[in-house]
């Protein structure tokens, strides 16, 4: 094969997309929360987590039309979440946040500023596509969210300094007159039942409110677009659980140990082919007890190249520094990929003799 020949298959198999979900099951039975989430746990992984518009519209097709309940439940404990998931990692606050300051905006002077949610800001949204797009309309923070995700993908995630000067520069080559644009980054109290840091919110107009002044479990709405209502968490509504496709297996074995593992007890060592399964990756490599866990990631001495097991090509990346390039192929071992189970969880590249924790995948 040529490598133009090469390069145009490589195009080909990079424009097949996976569609990853995790598996709902919708159970037409009322119960309270605590004793919905009971059962989930006991039959499934635990209440619906939901981590996107994907699977905001999946149960929407999935459900009556009463009021479900998800694994969405306040807590006392503040958390910082980034509107698009990704983990609020890099923050450059300009003070501590005051009572009811839960979003951010951008200041001129690169800082961030945490104010009410319920001001009235112009705003940056991030395209796939475009990269940054300015809007000239003024919102408060809920509103900007739902421009963003509607018509482009949603409000800017700002991961590091670099991009932090980044969108600095963006902004100010537009000479824009305000001091201070609407970003992604907001604080809540809101925490998924199975723990994970999805950051996804999904709430109707106007709602979290607590109106009732006990009102700290979410269901999906009755409203036409299904917006989420908080509601005391001993009423009684239908709910839906949901079933993890990965596990992590918290046992210390080599490379090609975890693949015949995998590929014994479940399908394969995972393959991380999107942001949305990083994500997921993100989510359960936490329960692991080693440094890094093994992804079914492999390097090619032969063609010079990675892969993963499945048979895909690597097209989504995600290495660490220095990891992923082609210094592996004077490399004398074998090398194959991992995921770090703390900090910002990028891949590694360790000798496949190392003895770590692994993700199985369940996914036919």
């Amino acid at each position: 094969m040529t490598q133009t020949q090469y390069f145009l298959l490589l195009i080909a198999l990079c424009s097949i997309s996976e569609c990853v979900q995790r598996q709902y099951h919708f159970i037409n039975e009322k119960k309270t929360w605590t004793e919905a989430q009971r059962y989930c746990r006991e039959k499934y992984t635990d209440l619906a987590t939901v981590d996107n518009m994907n699977d905001t519209i999946r149960l929407r097709k999935s459900v009556n039309d009463e009021r479900i309940w998800i694994g969405l439940q306040k807590t006392s404990v503040y958390k910082w979440h980034w509107s698009s998931g990704d983990p609020a990692l890099y923050l450059n606050l300009s003070s501590s946040p005051a009572n009811n300051n839960n979003c951010t905006s951008k200041m001129r002077n690169g800082q961030w500023s945490v104010v009410p949610c319920n001001n009235n800001n112009y705003f940056i949204c991030y395209n796939m596509s475009r990269g940054f797009v300015f809007v000239n309309q003024t919102m408060n923070w809920t509103a900007a969210q739902s421009y963003c995700r509607q018509n482009h993908t949603d409000l800017v995630t700002v991961r590091n300094q670099n991009e932090n000067q980044q969108l600095e520069k963006f902004i100010n080559d537009r000479n824009f007159s305000r001091s201070s644009v609407w970003i992604g980054l907001f604080r809540d109290t809101w925490q998924w039942s199975d723990q994970s840091n999805s950051s996804f919110r999904y709430w109707d107009t106007g709602k979290p409110n607590n109106s009732g002044g006990n009102e700290s479990c979410t269901v999906i709405g009755q409203n036409s677009q299904r917006g989420w209502e908080e509601v005391s968490c001993d009423r009684q509504y239908p709910f839906v659980c949901h079933e993890d496709k990965l596990i992590v297996i918290q046992q210390n074995l080599s490379w090609s140990e975890a693949l015949r593992y995998c590929r014994q007890n479940h399908v394969d060592l995972v393959s991380v082919q999107s942001v949305e399964m990083q994500r997921r990756v993100m989510n359960v490599v936490k329960l692991a007890t080693t440094e890094a866990v093994w992804l079914g990631l492999r390097f090619s001495h032969i063609s010079g190249i990675w892969f993963w097991v499945s048979g895909e090509t690597v097209c989504y990346q995600n290495w660490a520094p220095g990891n992923g390039t082609s210094e592996e192929d004077c490399e004398p071992t074998v090398r194959s990929g991992a995921v770090q189970s703390e900090g910002d969880q990028t891949w590694i590249s360790r000798p496949e003799t190392d003895r770590l924790n692994f993700i199985c995948s369940r996914y036919e």
